[in-house]
């Protein structure tokens, strides 16, 4: 049975994450900031490893975003 996507708030100190998400970006070019979340994206993806939540975390991330601005998933 594959694990549900948290979506409610789950990160301790979130106010610091944020801040060295943001740290993690300083003086990196546009390119290398989105090769920096590429990378990022990619470890975190190997750490889930459940291909169901990463699909519900991907069309999420996409929905409303683009061309196709696909309709709300049902959350």
């Amino acid at each position: 049975m594959s694990a549900m996507l948290n979506t409610d708030p789950n990160i301790a100190d979130a106010d610091d994450f944020y801040e060295a998400l943001i740290d993690m970006h300083r003086d990196l070019t546009a390119d290398e900031s989105r090769l920096v979340n590429a990378k990022l994206i990619l470890l975190l993806a190997n750490h889930i490893g459940d291909r169901a939540v990463l699909r519900d975390a991907m069309a999420r991330a996409r929905d409303g975003v683009g061309a196709g601005r696909a309709a709300a998933t049902p959350r």
